[in-house]
């Protein structure tokens, strides 16, 4: 995928802290994605990275009103589009 600038798609691991974007779709099919799609990234769900661990990985998000940690393996699976500064959309 592209960087995360812009209006073209990323995949939610390339979210930098501080940024939020549009969930547009999941990759594959199969039981992650399933569960990524029950813990409530579905499309047009918005997203914003708050942080990542020392190490990169997890990176906790905050959707839906609470806040997950995803690995970047979980995250790359989930396409978005990033929001400009201010997250208007």
């Amino acid at each position: 995928m592209r960087s995360a600038s812009g209006s073209s798609l990323v995949t939610l691991d390339a979210l930098a802290p501080g940024q939020s974007g549009t969930v547009v779709g999941l990759s594959g099919n199969g039981p992650v994605e399933q569960r990524l799609r029950d813990l409530g990234l579905l499309p047009g769900t918005r997203v914003l990275a708050l942080r990542r661990a020392p190490l990169g990985d997890p990176t906790e998000y905050e959707l839906r009103g609470y806040r997950l940690c995803l690995r970047k393996t979980e995250g790359e699976r989930v396409q978005v589009r990033p929001l400009a500064a201010g997250g208007s959309g």
